[in-house]
């Protein structure tokens, strides 16, 4: 029974932090927002408790800021913030590249192309209904990326690449609303990043992975 009960709770903690990720992703709580339980359980429902819990999950993928006096504010989401996230994502995912390049298999591949093949079949539905298909286009992104290095054999490696991914949606989404990513020009360079993998040119992955990640 207690275990039920756990889960449960587990559930509504994790329901609660997709609404509020989702709402700071799209900047319905701006950068900086004073994040006050009372005001959140008006907006999401929940015990304050399950939203102080959905806040530290948040809190560990650097979209909020906890202090012991302030409580909970949205992370900010400075020019700098954007090029130091980037900076490290293309640290992490590059060594994470050139790892996983060292031991990857037919069947890593495979799961490559896969996740190319949904990534531009969303990007057809997303430049058909930008709103409609902005999380579902970016939820491939995440899922490109991340498989990109799942063959590395660093859970923590891929651990930091997913919250290092997590932190730059804000700003992938901001470009997006603002019609600054040109679709086909990813889409060319996605190509040419997985012919070098499946060709095994790891320094010319290594160039094109970096060339990637501007977002």
């Amino acid at each position: 029974m207690f275990g039920r009960q756990k889960e449960e709770s587990a559930t509504v903690v994790n329901l609660l932090a997709d609404q509020v990720r989702r709402d700071i992703s799209f900047g319905v709580l701006p950068p900086d927002t004073k994040l006050k339980i009372e005001e959140l359980r008006g907006r999401y429902g929940g015990s304050a408790h399950s939203l102080r819990e959905a806040l530290r999950l948040l809190s560990n993928e650097g979209l909020v800021e906890a202090t012991a006096q302030r409580g909970f504010r949205v992370s900010s989401a400075t020019l700098d913030d954007q090029q130091d996230i980037m900076r490290l994502r293309r640290e992490i995912e590059t060594t994470g590249l050139r790892w996983a390049m060292e031991h990857g298999d037919l069947q890593w591949e495979g799961r490559i192309m896969a996740a190319q093949h949904a990534l531009k079949a969303i990007t057809t539905q997303l430049q058909q209904d930008p709103t409609g298909f902005a999380l579902d286009w970016d939820e491939a992104n995440r899922h490109f990326h991340a498989t990109l290095i799942e063959a590395s054999r660093s859970p923590r490696l891929m651990e930091i690449q997913n919250s290092l991914f997590e932190q730059s949606r804000r700003f992938r989404l901001a470009a997006l609303r603002e019609s600054q990513i040109d679709f086909e020009a990813t889409l060319t360079v996605i190509n040419e990043l997985v012919a070098a993998i499946l060709t095994k040119q790891e320094t010319e992955a290594v160039n094109i992975l970096q060339k990637l990640i501007i977002h």
